[in-house]
């Protein structure tokens, strides 16, 4: 007798699928499956594995009559209706332990790339132009880093600035008391007033949805480098733009946009500015996906399924 039915929709480390059936359960796996598909098999299923784009919202959950859990091949849960799951007594499981050390990295490595010009500078170089003067940056040692969110993403970008000398400070609205030998704990008020970096690690919710606009970027008292990991549609991308253009932002780097993916993307009306921008780096939201952290992932998710 098996514990119960999965049904993997989404591409996912065969380390998950594999400690499942260890553990006792039967597993579909179906990573090209639909969405209308989905919702005629989704009943069998006591659980269900999913990705980032793979929405689990009322239909599919009112649908899911036997569903006890959700496993969330990442961190955030955006994509799941939390507030119905919880009602259904749906349990979620997500990995952020899997691929924080990415994150952190990947956020490092973007500022460091904007700080140094590294974009404007590489291509000038493959075009015959031998630019110092223009191509001069700023080091990292003795600025203010101001971190949003404390959470596993938040805390890995600012171990993986111990050694670069910086004065880390971190506001996270749903924690207090955790200053540690990475941040300093503070207000966003001291955020907003001190930081020469600013880097989000937040998630979607509808209070967090456009928190980055015009006004919110106006109080900062210095210019500041822009990170943004977290998720696209935390930030007015707008905003950021009319940020760079007063001066207020010196360089943005982009993990996420509040659209991703082509053509939708390139149909953005602010989409030509931003990618024209010698002060922006942009990358496919890819922060949190490498090659350790696929397996990473799957197996903290694993973990997590095995105490259920």
């Amino acid at each position: 007798m098996t514990k119960g039915k999965i049904l993997i929709v989404d591409d996912l480390h065969p380390a998950f699928k594999e400690s499942a059936i260890a553990m006792g359960y039967e597993v579909n796996d179906q990573p090209l499956i639909t969405r209308a598909e989905t919702l005629e098999v989704i009943a069998d299923y006591d659980g269900i594995a999913v990705r980032t784009k793979f929405l689990i919202d009322k239909e599919l959950l009112s649908a899911a009559t036997k569903l006890k859990f959700v496993a969330r091949a990442g961190a955030g849960l955006d994509n799941i209706d939390e507030a119905f799951a919880k009602e259904k007594n749906i349990e979620l499981l997500n990995a952020p332990e899997g691929n924080m050390d990415a994150v952190g990295e990947h956020a490092t490595g973007l500022l460091l790339a904007l700080m140094n010009n590294f974009r404007r500078a590489d291509i000038e170089v493959r075009n015959g132009v031998w630019d110092r003067e223009g191509s001069r940056g700023f080091e990292l040692k003795g600025k203010t880093v101001g971190i949003i969110g404390y959470g596993f993403m938040g805390k890995s970008f600012a171990k993986k600035l111990a050694g670069f000398e910086v004065n880390v400070m971190a506001y996270d609205k749903y924690k207090t008391g955790f200053s540690d030998a990475y941040a300093k704990e503070v207000s966003m008020e001291e955020i907003v007033k001190q930081s020469d970096v600013l880097s989000l690690h937040i998630p979607l919710t509808a209070e967090t949805r456009q928190m980055v606009d015009d006004e919110y970027l106006l109080h900062f008292r210095k210019p500041i480098f822009f990170i943004n990991t977290a998720r696209g549609e935390v930030v007015n991308t707008k905003a950021v733009l009319n940020a760079i253009a007063a001066n207020k932002i010196l360089g943005a780097g982009l993990d996420v946009l509040e659209v991703e993916k082509f053509p939708a993307l390139g149909t953005q009306n602010w989409y030509q500015e931003l990618a024209n921008s010698d002060k922006v780096i942009l990358t496919p939201h890819v922060g949190g996906w490498t090659f350790d952290s696929y397996r990473k992932i799957s197996e903290v998710l694993a973990e997590k399924l095995s105490r259920l």
